[in-house]
């Protein structure tokens, strides 16, 4: 395991933190007053925010099990999250036990729980990255040591870029990081969308950005510009619950409505 000692770490409790919040959404016990009281005010606006976050996570699971039933044995997760069963490398390996995962993020609770992460098949190598997203250089040098950037890669990017705004580097980052990628790789997308609540996504960008954090959702049209040069597999970027439904783990959602959010997979040619 890279990054710093998890016995040396220090969390910062006196802001929410998204991989929290998304813990205390699926109803995880590795979050904080601060998570939960956040997560609540989100509820507030949009009391399907569980439900996000459960299709988000059903979505990994399926394309996951897409991409290594294709013959996929590299996966580089970044904004991997406070982890959750089965987590990505679980799913990989079900279907190839030989399959090689990298997991990154940035908040120290993650590494504090990073050994649940590491228990791979004997045949497989599960590692982890403690490095900020935005920091695409130092993700590729380590995640080098581990997988083998000849050979093709699924790189997905979970819930991740709505936390990175257009002027921040978004589009720069997944071009930085998808450029070192070689042909028959994978970009894997998932992204909140304000396309169905205009008005609630300003709401809960305000909300954010009075905490010191940003929220950028997108529209389907700026989530497929991510995609420019690579070949969207179907049914392209559509509503994540939507994302070959055939390969199980749809959510059950009350309502009409749809979640807000969507997803896509596409390969590097």
């Amino acid at each position: 395991m890279t990054g710093r000692d998890p016995l040396a770490i220090e969390i910062d409790t006196s802001k929410p933190h998204p991989a929290r919040m998304y813990d205390w959404f699926l109803g995880g016990k590795d979050n904080y007053p601060v998570d939960e009281q956040m997560a609540r005010q989100l509820l507030k606006l949009d009391a399907r925010g569980r439900d996000m976050a459960r299709v988000n996570r059903a979505f990994m699971h399926r394309a996951t099990r897409w991409l290594a039933e294709r013959g996929v044995r590299q996966f580089l997760d970044i904004g991997t999250g406070i982890p959750t069963e089965p987590n990505l490398h679980q799913i990989a390996q079900r279907t190839a036990p030989d399959a090689r995962v990298v997991y990154c993020d940035n908040d120290p609770i993650v590494l504090a729980h990073a050994a649940a992460l590491l228990r791979s098949t004997p045949e497989g190598a599960t590692e982890y990255i403690q490095a900020d997203a935005r920091k695409p250089e130092t993700i590729l040098a380590e995640a080098g040591q581990v997988l083998d950037f000849g050979q093709p890669i699924a790189l997905s990017l979970l819930a991740l870029l709505h936390f990175i705004d257009d002027e921040d580097g978004a589009a720069e980052l997944v071009g930085k990081l998808v450029g070192q990628l070689p042909s028959g790789s994978y970009l894997v997308l998932s992204h909140t969308t304000g396309d169905f609540d205009p008005e609630g996504a300003a709401r809960a960008r305000a909300l954010y950005k009075e905490r010191g954090m940003t929220l950028r959702p997108r529209s389907r049209a700026e989530l497929t510009a991510f995609f420019d040069g690579l070949e969207l597999v179907e049914p392209g970027v559509s509503l994540s619950a939507d994302w070959h439904p055939e390969l199980g783990e749809v959510i059950d959602v009350p309502g009409d409505e749809p979640i807000p959010g969507y997803a896509g997979v596409a390969r590097k040619p």
